[in-house]
């Protein structure tokens, strides 16, 4: 891990207000077209609206988030980042509250790479518009949360997340550097929140992975194992948004065409760097959008680019462990792949639990409940091992 700096910084946070002005002015000329296709984009969602029990909290987060960004817009970084760059703590200090931001300028490079403008993450994370929730099927004690787009998500951690979070950030910042193409979720930012003299609680920001979301069908959390890996499915006609998981996914493929080599390989190299990190417990994310006509095939018109595909490898030996491949002119593109009939959502998510000695003693206790049975706790080369064996059975 880099070495701590001289001290962490605590400053004065500007206030959102005048954001939070410019857009309301903004969607006040919105029409009600825009207005309904909004909310249909927004079904089996909640707004977390005043009274829900996260509502202050995410008052805070947005706030808190504007304030944040502002910084980077003002003082973007440049160069190469530093060691003072991974383990800088910057503290704001609002009204009732402290944010902080966790190697910020390290997280502001990176969402300059994946040309996403400072402008645009401030406005969606900001207080213009309530973040939404969803029904989740996670058994942590996380709190999940969306931007009003649906293009961020954003999720609570423990310390000892964020401790290995950020002990593993300049492998994986090189990691994403060689290989541009990687599944595994875009990082966007980390941070701490207390109020008033409480205690401090964590928080990531994420690219969603099921972004945009108008379309998709189906929702899937693969792990690549059976025990607690079923999730009752959605009445029918239900407009509630439920990610499935192992189980629920019997009897079904992914057919990715030409693109199942690249993804095979991609899932190797990415799950064999979890590996090196000695993270286990990861998911993939997979979603389902059937493809219109005008979509399929080479003569469709769907846009491609090509731009982050010729950046990576940093020279030609290593241009042979290089995965490209053509990118959907569309947001969040990385996560998107197409085959002949879907579009698929692809990628690694949860790449925070370390192999130790608590997981250790999970394991034994689960061999022992579970006797012939796979579940999720095992070793790290173990768990990148099945999981790249669960998509070679399942893709075609």
């Amino acid at each position: 891990m880099a070495a701590p700096s001289p001290g962490p910084r605590e400053i004065l946070a500007p206030s959102p207000e005048a954001g939070r002005r410019a857009a309301a002015s903004s969607s006040g000329h919105r029409g009600l077209l825009w207005r309904l296709r909004d909310k249909q984009c927004r079904l089996g969602l909640f707004e977390i609206s005043p009274g829900h029990e996260l509502h202050q909290v995410m008052c805070l987060m947005q706030a808190g988030l504007w304030a944040a960004t502002q910084v980077s817009m003002d003082h973007p970084p440049t160069g190469l980042p530093t060691e003072e760059d991974f383990s800088e703590v910057l503290t704001q200090v609002h009204e009732g509250f402290e944010l902080g931001t966790l190697a910020g300028p390290v997280f502001a490079r990176l969402r300059r790479s994946l040309g996403l403008a400072e402008e645009d993450y401030q406005a969606a994370l900001g207080p213009s518009r309530p973040y939404l929730q969803f029904l989740s099927t996670s058994k942590s004690k996380a709190s999940f949360f969306l931007s009003h787009d649906q293009r961020f998500f954003l999720k609570t951690l423990r310390s000892r997340e964020v401790q290995a979070l950020l002990a593993h950030l300049p492998r994986y910042v090189h990691h994403l550097q060689r290989h541009p193409h990687s599944l595994l979720a875009r990082v966007l930012g980390v941070h701490s929140l207390r109020v008033a003299r409480g205690k401090k609680k964590y928080f990531i920001v994420m690219q969603s992975v099921f972004y945009p979301a108008g379309r998709i069908s189906e929702r899937y959390d693969i792990k690549g194992c059976e025990v607690s890996r079923w999730v009752e499915p959605a009445p029918e006609g239900s407009v509630l948004v439920l990610v499935l998981k192992d189980l629920n996914f019997q009897g079904k493929t992914i057919n990715l065409g030409p693109q199942r080599s690249w993804f095979l390989r991609q899932m190797e190299l990415d799950t064999a760097f979890l590996r090196e990190l000695n993270v286990l417990d990861y998911s993939l994310l997979m979603a389902f959008q059937r493809l219109h006509e005008d979509e399929r095939g080479p003569g469709s018109s769907l846009i491609f680019r090509t731009a982050r595909s010729i950046r990576g490898a940093q020279s030609a030996e290593e241009s042979g462990a290089q995965n490209r491949r053509l990118l959907p002119d569309a947001p969040n593109a990385l996560h998107i792949v197409d085959g002949p009939e879907h579009r698929y959502f692809l990628g690694l998510v949860d790449l925070t639990t370390v192999y130790g000695l608590r997981k250790r003693l999970e394991q034994l206790w689960k061999t022992l409940r579970y006797p012939g049975r796979t579940f999720s706790t095992v070793s790290p080369a173990c768990y990148a091992r099945r999981l790249c064996q669960w998509v070679e059975a399942h893709t075609e």
